[in-house]
């Protein structure tokens, strides 16, 4: 029986990278691919796929809150995430979404296979050498956050308003309002300038 991988990122030609270096193993077939995770979602429940390795920066909804829907629906569901984000933070909220796993994009290609291979056989997988340890009070309450409070502190420390930022993930004014508000009473600031501070400083954005 041949694993059954649905593909997804935002960028065709990482996607085509992917699928030819899953071709080199005999075992793994690409059924499906998606560029946002709204596709995923449906993709997932259309194909029912042995696993599906997923970017988390994505337009639309993005990949941790697909991850997120994916599990609260399935929660047998396997989902490796491979990013180009290889801080704690990410892996803490990917983890914490229900992903089984996690590598950053920039691994030696046998290490894509022996994830794959791994959560399919019911494990984890964290990629050696992902998980420095960082000590830190912001860093704790970082990860204290929903994934859907990360998203939101990721997209105001990009500097999008809340009127955007409801655009963007399809929520109201108002609740976005008051999951900025959350954010900083966790994080203890008042500004969103302060809010990117510390995005910038745990390497969550960049500059």
């Amino acid at each position: 029986m041949k694993i059954r991988v649905i593909l997804v990122d935002d960028h065709a030609v990482v996607r085509a990278g992917f699928k030819m270096l899953l071709a080199t193993d005999a075992q793994i077939e690409v059924i499906a691919e998606a560029e946002r995770g709204e596709q995923a979602i449906k993709l997932y429940q259309d194909q029912q796929p042995d696993i599906m390795v997923m970017d988390i920066s994505m337009p639309g909804i993005g990949g941790l809150e697909a991850i997120r829907r994916i599990c609260a629906r399935d929660n047998q569901a396997k989902i490796l995430v491979f990013s180009v984000h290889n801080e704690q933070v990410y892996i803490n909220q990917a983890i914490k979404a229900g992903a089984k796993g996690f590598i950053s994009k920039n691994s030696a290609a046998d290490i894509l296979i022996d994830a794959i291979q791994h959560i399919v056989k019911d494990g984890r997988y964290i990629e050696e050498g992902l998980m420095p340890a960082m000590p830190s009070d912001y860093q704790q309450t970082i990860d204290t956050l929903s994934p859907r409070e990360f998203d939101i502190f990721l997209l105001l420390a990009k500097g999008r308003t809340a009127h955007k930022i409801s655009e963007e993930l399809c929520l109201g004014y108002k609740t976005v309002a008051n999951y900025s508000t959350q954010i900083k009473k966790k994080l203890n600031v008042t500004t969103v300038a302060e809010l990117a501070h510390i995005a910038l400083l745990y390497g969550v954005v960049n500059h």
